[in-house]
């Protein structure tokens, strides 16, 4: 196996830390909590500031890290040996406790035929122990809504429910506008902190062979009573978020007043 040293320097906006705990949040959710002497200095900004996450995969003896150098990290990353390349994933802060300087993570966990969780991150998650060594590399936000915004419009499915969660906890208290939260079981709803004028409306999949965001999608298009001085974040799998931003702005949203982001692509949708 490869030996790279470990930079012993501490990289602006790159956190290390261990599993502390990990648990199963709702029936679709898995949150894993991450601390350590560097999450002292995190400056959580709230909102849906997000990071990458490293972690090292079964097959690795030990966990090393890409020399990252301000905000190129990818071309280190990739120049590692694949044998001890970690794993690397994008997630929201689901909360921070700087009194703790705990930040907890919340993996969103498909289950395959015999009930086990599929894909590395979930598998990581459900699997992690005290003591797992995690990085963070710290990214900022996506949500950007303009100052002069007369309403906010959020929709995402349960990848984006993390950011759902952060921004509405977030969001001056006099906010008004509306949530379009889509989740596979309806046990995975959850108390949102919504200012009072937002409404926040639930869409529970149900059936474990839906497109995952196509309830959501189909929510959002019969909401066609838009502002043009309004904002929208539209955020989870590809096809909600590009098909989202286009029912938007057909409806007579600007497109620089739409954040949206294919954080993941079903193969459901590929297909469909």
């Amino acid at each position: 196996m490869s030996k790279i040293p470990t930079p012993a320097v501490k990289t602006p906006g790159l956190f290390r830390g261990e599993v502390v705990r990990s648990e199963r949040f709702s029936p679709s959710m898995q949150r894993v909590t991450v601390s350590g002497a560097d999450f002292a200095a995190f400056s959580w900004q709230g909102y849906d500031q997000w990071f990458r996450l490293f972690f090292p995969l079964p097959h690795q003896d030990g966990f090393v890290l890409p020399e990252i150098s301000g905000t190129k990290w990818w071309e280190p990353y990739l120049a590692l040996p694949e044998d001890v390349r970690p794993h690397c994933a994008n997630y929201t802060v689901a909360e921070f406790r700087a009194e703790a300087a705990e930040l907890d993570i919340d993996f969103v966990v498909h289950l395959g035929p015999a009930g086990e969780p599929e894909g590395a991150a979930a598998i990581w998650a459900c699997g992690a122990r005290p003591g797992d060594p995690v990085a963070l590399l710290d990214q900022g936000l996506l949500y950007e809504c303009p100052h002069d915004a007369s309403e906010v419009l959020v929709v995402a499915d349960e990848s984006g429910l993390p950011a759902t969660a952060g921004i509405l906890r977030s969001l001056p208290r006099d906010t008004v506008g509306r949530v379009i939260q889509e989740v596979p079981l309806d046990g995975d709803r959850r108390e949102l902190d919504a200012p009072e004028g937002v409404r926040v409306t639930w869409v529970v999949r149900g059936d474990a062979t839906a497109t995952p965001g196509a309830a959501a999608l189909e929510e959002l298009r019969r909401h066609t009573e838009v502002a043009e001085t309004g904002y929208a974040f539209v955020v989870g799998e590809s096809t909600l978020a590009t098909e989202g931003r286009r029912h938007l702005h057909r409806s007579g949203l600007p497109k620089k007043r739409i954040t949206f982001s294919g954080f993941w692509k079903s193969e459901r949708a590929k297909s469909a």
